[in-house]
């Protein structure tokens, strides 16, 4: 009984544990249905909330297509308003062409009327010169030139009337090149420098001769010279040799002071713009040329002038790379000076230092011979020591004078001084100055009446090699025989050039000697020799200027050649 008891107990608990495990899985399914339920409103709330949105830009569309209520179909009221535009547009091209074909129409008959006048005048007057036969002659050329005009009255009047469409369409194109050229001529292109274009070109090709450019830039300006001499720089319809030679310089001299003034604005940046310039004044001017039987420019000579340009701006493009290339320059030689001087300074340095330690070995010598015999060990160590440091004080002075030695960049001119010393007499020397020409400057100073005028300024990374190289080259025309370093040559300043370019070092040149203050002075000799008057004034002037003295440290100053 117990045991069933038992088992009854066990039972019934089962049954509670089974109950509450079932509760708490209903309860855990209920929370989840409950948070999906919670996402699903949340969900449809945001769908309601969009289509109410969605309802409202309906509304609001439908209110602004209100006005167009009265059309049912816009498709169908398109395609009206396209074919009443067509219609339209096919009577306006009807009548179009009922009015050009009146006007053939009216052309014709009027050349028609014209014959037939002709012919009944020409009639007339052949029954006139049966009556009258020596009147009869003159009645028919009358008759005939009468008819001639009034052919060619009807033929102009019929131009007028069907030709004027072609006319203007076959000149459209000139008109519009050449009022493009004018707008761009009076609106202007931006560019005030105006130099004058003979002495730019010209001296660019004298300057830059050296360089392939400034050659081509002086056979481009020999081009358009012989072009002109040749008569293939422009043309004309004249038959009269007279009226077409005048009518070939009008425009040769028109074309070319405009290319002129352009060409004299000529920089290594600009030559889009001045070819446009160029371009715009052969328009205009064989346009223009129209009025003298079609006088115009040739397109070989536009050509020709073109290439002007185009050497020129290569020309100044070199200038400026040489510029750059002197900035560089200068800059190198003030870093090597800068360098040399750290080297000299480092060479007397070491030499003091040197002083310095073979004094404490002598030194240490003499206590080595007074010292006792343990005393001795310690004076040799310092002996050693010292030794040491002197060999490594010598290492750094011979180093820091190999490297003071390798900073040979420089210029070596070409100078002259006609005043001084006459003609074909040219100083040939070498400077590492920052700015070569101070040099010129201090060598033109009191001790000689006149300044000095630079031929040639080469810079060359070994300036004394090249300095020497041209002495020894010229030393048989060397003036000084004794004393070679005063640097003087009688020669000629071509065997000069001629033995640098030898070399292939690149240089400008000035092959002629400005001696401004020379030729000046003898154009004042000259007139006060001739004047008495000029020649008292020039005294008393001279008298009246005050005395320049000299300070004590401008006595002091002598000016040394520099090596």
């Amino acid at each position: 009984m117990t045991a069933i008891l038992v088992l009854l107990l066990v039972f019934l608990l089962a049954a509670l544990i089974y109950a509450i495990l079932q509760w708490l899985k209903y309860g855990k399914k209920s929370a989840e249905l409950q948070v999906a339920l919670r996402t699903k409103g949340a969900q449809y709330d945001a769908a309601v909330k969009k289509w109410t949105e969605y309802v409202n830009a309906l509304k609001a569309k439908n209110q602004r297509l209100a006005k167009w209520e009265g059309i049912a179909d816009a498709d169908d009221k398109t395609s009206e308003m396209l074919k009443n535009a067509q219609a339209t547009l096919d009577g306006a091209n009807a009548q179009a062409a009922q009015v050009t074909l009146s006007a053939q129409e009216q052309a014709a008959a009027l050349v028609v009327a014209a014959r037939d006048e002709a012919d009944k005048i020409s009639s007339e007057a052949k029954q006139e010169a049966k009556v009258t036969r020596d009147n009869s002659q003159a009645a028919l050329e009358s008759a005939t030139a009468s008819a001639a005009e009034i052919v060619e009255a009807a033929k102009k009047r019929a131009e007028e009337i069907g030709g004027s469409a072609y006319e203007a369409m076959k000149n459209a194109s000139l008109y519009e090149k050449t009022a493009k050229a004018m707008k761009n001529i009076i609106e202007g292109y931006g560019d005030q420098y105006i130099i004058p274009t003979h002495s730019l070109l010209d001296d660019l090709a004298e300057g830059f001769g050296h360089t392939e450019a400034g050659r081509e830039l002086r056979v481009a300006r020999d081009r358009t010279k012989v072009m002109i001499r040749n008569g293939t720089a422009a043309r004309c319809e004249y038959v009269e040799a007279n009226r077409r030679e005048t009518a070939i310089n009008f425009v040769i001299d028109a074309f070319n002071g405009k290319v002129d003034s352009i060409l004299s604005r000529v920089r290594h940046d600009n030559v889009g713009t001045l070819e446009h310039e160029i371009r715009d004044a052969f328009a205009v001017v064989n346009f223009n040329g129209r009025a003298f039987r079609d006088a115009r420019i040739t397109d070989e000579y536009l050509t020709a002038r073109l290439e002007e340009l185009k050497w020129a701006v290569i020309v100044q493009q070199l200038r400026v790379e040489e510029r750059e290339e002197q900035r560089r320059i200068k800059e190198q030689i003030r870093e090597e000076e800068k360098a040399r001087r750290e080297y000299e300074r480092a060479i007397r340095d070491a030499a003091k230092q040197e002083d310095m330690l073979r004094k404490a070995m002598e030194k240490a010598q003499q206590q080595i011979e007074q010292a006792t015999a343990e005393q001795k060990a310690k004076y040799e160590q310092q002996l050693q020591e010292l030794a040491q440091k002197l060999k490594e004080a010598e290492e750094r002075n011979q180093r820091a004078l190999s490297m003071a030695q390798q900073t040979k960049r420089g210029h070596v001119y070409i100078i002259s001084n006609v005043g001084s010393f006459g003609e074909n007499v040219y100083k040939i020397g070498l400077t590492r100055r920052l700015e070569p020409r101070d040099r010129i400057r201090e060598l033109g100073d009191s001790s000689v009446p006149f300044d000095f005028d630079v031929h040639a300024m080469i810079f060359s990374d070994d300036a004394p090699a090249l300095e020497n190289h041209l002495h020894k080259h010229f030393v048989m025309l060397q003036m000084n025989k004794v004393n070679h370093r005063k640097e003087f040559f009688k020669v000629d300043l071509a065997h000069i050039r001629e033995e640098v370019d030898k070399l292939g070092l690149s240089a400008k040149w000035t092959m002629t000697a400005e001696a401004t203050d020379y030729r000046e002075t003898l154009a004042i000799q000259k007139a006060i020799n001739e004047s008495p008057a000029l020649r008292e004034a020039w005294i008393n002037r001279q008298l009246s200027l005050e005395l320049a003295i000299p300070t004590e440290g401008e006595e002091l100053v002598a000016v040394t050649e520099e090596q």
